[in-house]
């Protein structure tokens, strides 16, 4: 046992270090995992509005990265479900609709109030605001084309 002999001090520094390094690493990565968890966002996108003539159809779109719960859709100011300005296809007070990260939606609006919300028609601008659960609101302002406009 005479014979032997420890490690040398600069060969357990670099040792204390490598380990130290690999440690720092995997908790970074371990931090990151976490943090991404917790930082999930919505984001909608209102991607078209198309004036069918009898109703409004509003393509909408997830881009965020957690889900998003749609709760009322505005026109002009004016609240569809909450005011009775209008319809949303499956959209009532009690279930609203649920976008997850990636997923796109057409919305209808049916039995616009007139009255309410204004004049709607070719030619007038109309502003449509997606309300979400989250309480964050995304517009969209589009001018209204004429019905059966055909080239030519």
């Amino acid at each position: 046992m005479a014979g032997r002999r420890a490690i040398s001090p600069v060969i357990a520094t670099v040792i204390i270090v490598a380990v130290t390094i690999a440690v720092a690493i995997a908790v970074a990565f371990w931090m990151t995992g976490i943090i991404g968890l917790f930082t999930g966002f919505e984001q909608l996108q209102i991607t078209s509005i198309i004036d069918t003539q009898t109703d409004i159809q509003v393509t909408v779109r997830n881009t965020g990265t957690s889900t998003a719960s749609i709760v009322d859709v505005y026109i002009n100011g004016r609240a569809c479900v909450a005011q009775g300005a209008c319809e949303v296809q499956d959209l009532d007070q009690n279930s609203p609709i649920v976008l997850r990260p990636g997923q796109q939606e057409v919305l209808t609006i049916t039995d616009i109030d007139r009255d309410i919300v204004g004049n709607i028609g070719p030619g007038v601008s109309v502003e449509v605001k997606l309300l979400t659960a989250s309480g964050k609101e995304y517009p969209k302002l589009i001018v209204l084309q004429q019905y059966g406009s055909q080239g030519g």
